[in-house]
């Protein structure tokens, strides 16, 4: 009997151990890299936002919304050399509904300068797929 409690409180304490150096290792880490990224989704949302509508109708009875976190960084380029101010930035993202239903991928690219933001292109890689929906948000969905 003492054996075996010997036996289970050295497993308990490897997983334990397990456990808290992966949550080590994995911790998100800030960096300043991430910090102007965030700050770039913040500052380009609306005007990615304002797009949905207009992709999402034929496809969807109801609006999705794009969280910044689910926001890829492409490309940023300088237009007009180094130290310039006019900057093109591609952007990845998916929009969601409901409890962060995935409905499609699409890619933004913007012109920003000091002077205004301009949307260049935008393009609709994926369209909702009718597996990453649960029953009761199928009606979501059009035919």
């Amino acid at each position: 009997m003492i054996k075996r409690q010997i036996v289970c409180s050295l497993i308990l304490s490897f997983v334990l151990q397990t456990g808290v150096c992966y949550g080590e290792i994995n911790k998100p880490q800030e960096s300043r890299e991430l910090q102007f990224q965030d700050m770039l989704m913040i500052f380009l949302l609306p005007y990615m936002q304002e797009q949905l509508p207009e992709i999402y109708a034929p496809l969807l009875t109801e609006v999705p919304l794009f969280y910044p976190n689910f926001v890829d960084v492409i490309s940023v380029e300088r237009v007009n050399g180094f130290r310039g101010f006019i900057f093109l930035i591609t952007l990845e993202a998916v929009p969601f509904i409901g409890p962060h239903i995935p409905v499609g991928k699409d890619r933004f690219t913007f012109e920003v300068s000091f002077r205004e933001v301009k949307l260049i292109s935008v393009q609709h890689l994926k369209d909702p797929d009718k597996d990453d929906f649960p029953p009761n948000y199928l009606d979501i969905l059009r035919n």
